[in-house]
């Protein structure tokens, strides 16, 4: 892309006008219009049939299959009545996407004439072919057989494109063998292990009415935009998703003056419409903004079920991308998409309850007097000082590498967040006695009287912590943008759900010496504040004297890279968690860790390559033009006597003859292979590969800076962030 393409690309997109979108409906006439819900299979099935599933929906009762029939039937003829002609089994391989397979409801008889069939089996269970898919070498690629089954909990839905209409129905993905071979089967069996550790705990707090726990999300999901004239002349953001060359202008994020600014024009019609689909397929979007960086924005929905919120945000990420294209946007999720400003992440936040007891992360007006509470959130604090590691290998990936620790991200260090409130209360559990909650809420008066008193929390927010308590949940703020939030679900439920079991075996054996209840509460309570509080943390994440105090003094670990944080899911310790919860077998967890390994192996090579590419293909013969139309400019004035400073000329071509220096030894260590193990593969990435990277990039910003502006080849950063 030229200068000239450039200049007419600006033209294009400063006078595009906005696609008109229809004016939304009442909210109540769109909301889950898409979705088989309860309330469409009331309309449709029997009322024996309805109770079932709802059972089986908010208690967990094993499905009846002998009503899958009835299901199917009333499924396929809502879907064909809304003009669906294929249905598909929709699952979550290890790959962060969602892969789908379409059939048709089309059934040729014997006199050759068509009817729409959807039978019970073809509803309850798929067989899509199972090699394909990364699998962590579970299966050989000869051995294809995999099988989808349904998923009652997660409502089918309808998903509507220019081209058609397609009943998707949720479902896990498993191997012939039973392996779980997705992300949702590990999701709800963590779920299911939560759910029968709290329900005990409960019980010995003396609750005799306890309904299913459940685990809620409301994730939180950043994102950028950019033009997609911009966007598909840059080799970079269309294979790697992110920026591996661009200067900085001179204008970023240092104002402050992009966060909760007003939305453009084009981009709002773009979040109405994203916004709009989302409301019929059942998505509770509940805001939308501006962030930080130019040219980012996020939007967040209301907390779900964290099965049905997983799916949702899959959906979401679906969502984002296709009606980008539409506005002529192209949606970046990468969790680092330009250097030197932030970058994206998911906030996960996360709670759990129930229908009887409420959210049990609720501290109330006064959270010492309040047994439920402390003990949940000491089983969470437990949970992050004992596999705070695998919190940050299930949020490692090699664009989270970019972004963690850097411009806003949260640390790589797993620590805990409370509040002064709370932190304060937990250090007197520690030291044996609980004297009171200061710092409750209260009123803040502004010294305005027209203005009305504000609410005040007991505690502020602590944006550098990657684990936060923000009043009744805890938000895990390290995952990136691009990841599914299943693996972050699956690690908190299920530290949750060790804690709570090792609380519960305390309490019994303290109950069994007839100590009192609420003596054995605060007993456990105590100790795990001794053995745990070191993971609790208010200060500044970002600072250096953290980074070696949490090291040195606390023994928490720093895993900088995913390099470091992968080999974490091949842990002793890892392996039993998951084995003794029944959330993934020691089978299914290594085949997690070298599917991941090779994907974050995969991604730097990839990037690597289109480094080399780049930088020969388009950066070199633009610094060569330069330096050629410039020296003879310099030769045709010197022939009139007239002499020019010559550093640029010099500065261009030091630039041009290091980059491609360092091009050539890129292109070298990318050719070796002879690796004894994953681990040493993914440290060489790591530490060869990227910083060599780097510095290549250092050169060509550096001559971006330099060469002519007419010449240079890529739309710069001051167009992709700021013309919209």
């Amino acid at each position: 892309m030229g200068y000239e393409t450039r200049r007419q690309a600006i033209y294009q997109i400063t006078n595009r006008q906005p696609i008109p979108v229809a004016p939304a409906s009442r909210l109540e006439d769109l909301w889950a219009a898409d979705v088989f819900c309860l309330n469409k299979m009331k309309q449709c099935l029997p009322k024996a049939v309805v109770k079932s599933l709802k059972r089986t929906i908010q208690t967990g009762e094993p499905l009846d299959i002998s009503i899958a029939d009835i299901v199917a039937s009333a499924m396929k003829d809502w879907a064909i009545a809304k003009g669906a002609s294929y249905y598909a089994h929709v699952f979550y391989p290890m790959t962060n996407a969602t892969a789908e397979k379409h059939d048709g409801f089309v059934s040729v008889q014997s006199d050759g004439s068509a009817i729409s069939e959807f039978a019970g089996k073809l509803l309850v269970q798929g067989e899509p072919d199972g090699s394909s898919f990364p699998n962590g070498g579970i299966r050989s690629t000869f051995e294809a057989r995999g099988y989808t089954a349904w998923d009652v909990t997660s409502p089918a839905y309808l998903m509507e494109t220019d081209n058609g209409v397609t009943l998707c129905i949720p479902t896990v993905f498993v191997s012939w063998t039973g392996e779980a071979l997705d992300k949702k089967t590990p999701l709800l069996r963590s779920i299911a292990a939560m759910n029968k550790a709290a329900t005990r705990v409960l019980k010995l707090l003396g609750h005799t009415d306890v309904a299913a726990v459940n685990s809620s999300c409301g994730p939180e999901q950043e994102y950028f935009l950019v033009d997609a004239h911009f966007a598909n002349s840059r080799p970079d953001l269309l294979l790697a998703g992110r920026t591996l060359f661009g200067k900085p202008p001179a204008k970023g994020q240092q104002f402050d003056d992009h966060y909760f600014g007003a939305i453009p024009e084009r981009v709002q019609v773009f979040m109405q419409d994203v916004e709009k689909r989302m409301y019929r397929l059942g998505i509770p979007a509940k805001t939308r903004h501006n962030e930080v960086a130019p040219g980012q924005f996020e939007i967040a929905p209301i907390f779900e079920a964290a099965n049905v919120a997983s799916d949702h945000q899959q959906l979401v990420m679906t969502l984002l991308r296709m009606t980008a294209k539409k506005h002529g946007f192209v949606c970046l999720l990468h969790e680092k998409p330009f250097a030197g400003i932030n970058g994206s992440g998911k906030h996960v936040n996360w709670s759990v309850g129930n229908e009887t007891q409420g959210n049990l992360l609720d501290p109330g007006d006064s959270p010492h007097d309040n047994a439920q509470f402390l003990v949940f959130c000491a089983a969470v604090i437990r949970g992050v000082h004992l596999y705070g590691p695998l919190m940050r290998a299930v949020v490692a990936n090699a664009s989270n590498d970019h972004r963690l620790g850097a411009n806003e991200a949260p640390p790589a260090i797993m620590s805990v967040y409370l509040g002064s409130q709370l932190e304060a209360l937990f250090n007197q559990i520690a030291q044996g006695e609980i004297n009171d909650s200061y710092g409750r809420k209260g009123e803040m008066r502004i010294g305005v009287d027209t203005l009305p008193p504000l609410s005040k929390d007991a505690g502020d927010r602590n944006r550098t912590s990657p684990f936060a308590f923000t009043g009744n949940r805890f938000e895990f703020r390290a995952v990136g943008s691009s990841q599914s939030v299943s693996g972050p679900l699956i690690v908190l439920n299920t530290m949750l759900a060790d804690s709570l079991t090792w609380m519960a075996d305390n309490l019994d054996s303290q109950l069994d010496q007839g100590i009192e209840i609420n003596t054995a509460i605060h007993t456990t309570l105590k100790e795990i504040m001794q053995k745990h509080g070191a993971v609790i943390f208010g200060g500044d994440g970002y600072s250096a004297e953290w980074h070696k105090m949490a090291v040195e003094e606390r023994g928490l670990a720093n895993l900088p890279t995913s390099a470091d944080a992968l080999p974490v899911l091949k842990e002793k310790y890892v392996e039993e968690l998951f084995e003794k919860t029944g959330v993934l077998s020691p089978i299914e967890l290594e085949s997690r860790y070298e599917v991941y390994s090779e994907q974050y192996i995969l991604s730097i090579e990839v990037e690597a390559k289109l480094v080399i590419d780049m930088a020969k293909t388009m950066i070199y013969p633009a610094a060569v033009k330069h330096l050629n139309s410039v020296s003879q400019t310099i030769a045709g004035l010197e022939s009139m006597g007239i002499s020019l400073d010559q550093d640029n000329l010099k500065q261009v071509a030091e630039l041009t003859n290091s980059m491609m220096s360092k091009v050539s030894k890129l292109s070298s260590v990318l050719t070796k292979s002879d690796f004894s193990n994953t681990e040493e593969h993914m440290k060489y990435c790591s530490s060869t590969i990227s910083p060599l990277m780097a510095d290549i990039r250092a050169d060509a910003d550096a001559l971006e800076a330099e060469v002519a502006n007419d010449l240079w080849p890529l739309p710069s950063y001051q167009e992709m962030l700021f013309i919209k």
